[in-house]
């Protein structure tokens, strides 16, 4: 039990980057928290954490054994919340990844109101729209428009993905409006390049399923760099619905052709395969995916 013990206090020294913060949370003296965690050292004969007076970093085979540890603490609370039949609090860092068009006023009212309900549970968010590795860097969480996964993720559906053709009220004064995809390649075009449809657009409308082959006037790996690119006037872009709401409400951005889309698309909540799934990322699953702000 001692054990058991040690590990807990390690991993919330770590999470909270501090043995003071650890010790408040746990209730016991800061002098005791350092001393589990050196025992946790003995035992298994190497160092856990580089300490200085200010600051505390994980060593390489600390990184380790905290993501090992943290995991196990996950799933120990998973099977006593299944055998209790009662609800485990959410609690702890949330960290989740997602792309980068997720950073809407939208998606930040929503966290605030998960925190609201479930204050405990802090959030790490990182919206650089890269695709990580869940299991080597240590996130709980993925939200992702995306079919390729690994067999060992779970993805769950959470909302549906809707892309929009887009264009400054600018741009069209000046170049006019397509009025049908197959007029898309007359027009100054703008793609994202971590999609399917860099130069070529797969597209649904009114006659069914069409291909039309563009030359991109931009590419690139940033939504939001295309998203103010359409805002600049510089031609026609698909963005997801969610990010360009309140541009196309405003005037800012004018939908073309609402009849086509891009296919349909879903996004997920991606995890690690487990038996049990922690009640803070199961909560913001549950969330997410009742919330109309998102739809």
């Amino acid at each position: 039990m001692d054990q058991l013990v040690g590990i807990k206090v390690f991993c919330t020294v770590v999470e909270l980057k501090s043995f003071t913060a650890a010790a408040e949370r746990l209730d016991i003296s800061p002098t005791m928290t350092s001393k589990h965690v050196m025992q946790l050292e003995r035992r298994l004969g190497t160092r856990l954490l580089n300490r200085t007076s200010r600051h505390l970093s994980l060593t390489e085979a600390g990184s380790a054994y905290f993501e090992h540890s943290r995991r196990m603490l996950e799933d120990l609370e998973g099977v006593e919340a299944l055998v209790s039949n009662a609800a485990v609090i959410p609690r702890g860092l949330l960290r989740m990844t997602g792309p980068v068009w997720l950073g809407t006023p939208a998606f930040v009212s929503l966290l605030a109101d998960y925190r609201s309900r479930y204050p405990e549970v802090r959030l790490e968010v990182d919206l650089s729209g890269r695709m990580v590795n869940l299991v080597d860097e240590g996130f709980d969480l993925a939200l992702r428009v995306s079919a390729n996964l690994s067999p060992s993720l779970i993805a769950r559906p959470i909302a549906a993905v809707r892309f929009q053709l887009v264009a400054s009220p600018d741009y069209l004064k000046r170049a006019g409006r397509p009025r049908s995809a197959a007029q898309l390649s007359e027009f100054a075009t703008m793609s994202y390049t971590l999609s399917a449809f860099t130069n070529t657009l797969h597209v649904h409308g009114p006659q069914g399923a069409e291909t039309i082959k563009i030359t991109p006037i931009l590419q690139s790996n940033s939504e939001t760099l295309l998203h103010h690119a359409a805002l600049a006037g510089m031609g026609l872009v698909f963005l997801p619905q969610l990010m360009i709401r309140d541009d196309v409400l405003s005037g800012r951005l004018e939908v073309l052709l609402p009849d086509y889309e891009l296919g349909n698309a879903e996004l997920c909540g991606v995890y690690q395969s487990r038996s049990y799934l922690s009640s803070k990322v199961r909560t913001f699953l549950d969330f997410v995916s009742a919330d109309s702000r998102m739809k």
